[in-house]
């Protein structure tokens, strides 16, 4: 079967749309639609029922959808192993999000570059929710994530390291200051809640900033205080550029590895060894 007609059928299946599918991959909506068409042909079975809001997996497309996710992830790796480079026997892809690559998948690839140089690598860096998806799919053998949400189907989430979000502050007396001044960073929706709960005075933060590492050289030129990362801020503590402020909270921020069950197991062994070597 051609591995484009699963690869179709799996994104219709995610994201409920041939229209969606299409602009996925950068295709007509007609060519989906013959793709669909010739797949159900070979299986002799309906696989979508379409409707106003958009496609439905029939019972028996519900059933293909574990099939042909294997079919796409061997594919891949078939890919990947054949074109191997002279020397290596196998290929370990991964990724992290925009904040863990440096140190922690850094210091990954130096270990693997000297401890396992028989494995050919393979990194990106995304966001979290691409990254997932990529797992999901077969494109990427793990993730590292800070605090993924619950995965289903066959993704494991496996604690790596406990990290910590501490409240810094540029004023040399550790006070909090004024909520103008206060920096509130995205740290996910577990995080919100916690601080919700804990200082319901700041509902609406004087600067709101997505990524930890701006938020990070923007108080640190401006002013101010905010939750960041223990080990981002470390070095500022040390040299007094920052000051932890008195009797805030501390959160939990984990990071975790994610990858698929199904994965092969001598490989993902040695990645997570690879991982649990060189993270402190």
């Amino acid at each position: 079967m051609d591995i484009a007609l699963a690869k179709t059928f799996l994104e219709i299946a995610e994201t409920g749309s041939f229209v969606a599918a299409a602009g996925r991959l950068n295709v007509t909506q007609t060519a989906v639609s013959a793709r669909v068409h010739a797949l159900e042909d070979q299986l002799g079975r309906r696989l979508f029922i379409r409707n106003k809001s958009g496609a439905r997996l029939t019972p028996a497309g519900e059933r293909f959808v574990r099939h042909a996710t294997t079919l796409v992830q061997v594919w891949d790796r078939a890919r990947q192993q054949v074109g191997l480079p002279q020397g290596r026997v196998d290929i370990a892809s991964v990724g992290a999000e925009i904040s863990l690559w440096n140190p922690v998948l850094a210091d990954w690839l130096v270990w693997m570059k000297h401890e396992a140089p028989d494995i050919a690598l393979r990194a990106e860096v995304d966001t979290p929710s691409r990254l997932q998806e990529a797992v999901h799919s077969g494109a990427l053998d793990m993730a590292v994530l800070y605090d993924p949400p619950p995965q289903g189907g066959n993704s494991v989430v496996e604690l790596l390291t406990e990290e910590k979000l501490v409240m810094v502050t540029t004023s040399p007396d550790g006070e909090r200051g004024p909520p103008e001044d206060y920096v509130q960073i995205d740290w996910g929706a577990s995080f919100q809640t916690s601080h919700q709960a804990a200082f319901p005075e700041i509902s609406s933060p004087g600067v709101l900033i997505s990524h930890g590492p701006l938020a990070l050289l923007y108080l640190t030129r401006v002013g101010g205080a905010g939750y960041f990362r223990l080990s981002a801020v470390q070095p500022f503590l040390e040299s007094g550029r920052l000051h932890r402020v008195a009797d805030a909270p501390e959160f939990s921020y984990s990071v975790h590895m994610v990858y698929s069950s199904r994965a092969e197991t001598g490989l993902i062994d040695r990645m997570r060894r690879g991982f649990r070597s060189s993270t402190p």
